[in-house]
């Protein structure tokens, strides 16, 4: 084995032999914990083989393989975390592969897309406490979940400039978009 430069610049040394069956149970564990938490069953496993892939990137094929499901699970899971921000894809240079990337900074994307949705629900839930009236229950619990948001999106806006000041004390490297 031989030391080699990373995608970052910096030189690394011998790779050390990975436990494949190790590395499954974590990607099943890791996708149990996501399926509870409300993803879809298969987008969890699929991405948490992505984040166990040193490169971040799979194909359809090497993700059945190593997840032994189906390409059209595959392909069902790939959408999903397509539309959510979480995947994207590419082709393979010379090949009509394509080849799925966890995006960089997978975890503030991913948070930030959340913001959006956020914003959405906060400004229907506002419409909705008005239209049902305000001083109603139900109003005023539009109304208070509609602020909730609102609290909601200032703080994870002071996180995510916490957590880059964060990445920059760890000495990681800049991600580059």
């Amino acid at each position: 084995m031989s030391s080699e430069t990373g995608a970052d610049g910096r030189e690394r040394g011998p790779e050390p032999e990975r436990d494949e069956e190790a590395v499954s149970r974590f990607v099943e564990r890791f996708a149990a914990e996501m399926t509870e938490a409300g993803m879809q069953r298969m987008a969890s496993r699929v991405f948490a083989a992505l984040l166990a892939d040193d490169d971040g990137s799979m194909t359809s094929a090497e993700l059945s393989e190593q997840l032994r499901i189906s390409p059209a699970a595959v392909s069902g899971a790939i959408n999903y975390l397509t539309q959510v921000s979480m995947v994207g894809r590419e082709r393979d240079p010379g090949s009509r592969r394509d080849r799925y990337r966890l995006h960089n900074e997978i975890w503030y994307a991913t948070f930030t897309s959340r913001d959006r949705v956020m914003t959405r629900w906060e400004h229907t839930l506002k419409e909705g406490a008005q239209t049902l009236g305000p001083d109603t229950p139900a109003g005023a619990r539009l109304a208070e979940t509609a602020e909730f948001f609102e609290f909601l999106q200032a703080e994870l806006a002071g996180v995510m400039d916490r957590w880059r000041d964060r990445r920059k004390q760890l000495g990681l490297p800049e991600r580059k978009s």
